[in-house]
């Protein structure tokens, strides 16, 4: 029995396309993927040290932290979009935050923007981040659970002195 099994697995086998290999020569090479550079591997030095966890509790909320956007646009303000994890992955559950850098003595200035599955930053002014949001939706009727894409403007008005805005909108956009 083990012969005809084997014999019927080797037929099949051979029945397969063995062309697939050859067909990235088909794709120009103009348009193939470029391979990863790699560094070769870094050879020791000197002993290693161990590290034990760091029982710091606020790194669990550094740790939380899953999208980071650094704004650039924000002239002398230190400004960041964050996500942490968060929630009821099912529904959202990423927490999406601006901050805006007060001082090292004072640390962020930070605005809850909203619970959704992600966001994406389409454009970037002064004052202002343009986002495209996905969320969680849930038709209580239906009991059934969809998705929804929309766009916001978080927006702001900073200070003539420098410092951070004390207040942010959030407005539906097109």
């Amino acid at each position: 029995m083990r012969p005809v099994l084997f014999l019927t697995a080797l037929v099949a086998l051979a029945a397969c396309d063995t062309g697939v290999e050859s067909r990235k020569e088909a794709v120009p090479a103009a348009e193939r993927e470029a391979p990863a550079a790699s560094a070769a591997p870094l050879t020791a030095a000197g002993p290693a040290a161990s590290l034990t966890p760091d029982g710091d509790a606020n790194l669990q909320w550094s740790a939380s932290v899953v999208q980071l956007d650094a704004l650039a646009k924000q002239g002398t303000l230190t400004t960041k979009l964050f996500g942490t994890a968060g929630g009821d992955p099912a529904m959202n559950g990423l927490y999406a935050h601006v901050a805006f850098f007060v001082s090292p003595a004072d640390g962020w200035r930070v605005f809850r923007i909203g619970d959704f599955l992600g966001y994406r930053v389409l454009s970037e002014a002064p004052g202002r981040v343009d986002l495209e949001i996905e969320e969680s939706t849930h038709d209580a009727a239906s009991g059934q659970i969809g998705s929804r894409k929309r766009r916001v403007i978080i927006g702001w008005a900073a200070p003539t002195d420098g410092s951070p805005p004390t207040t942010v909108t959030v407005t539906p956009a097109q």
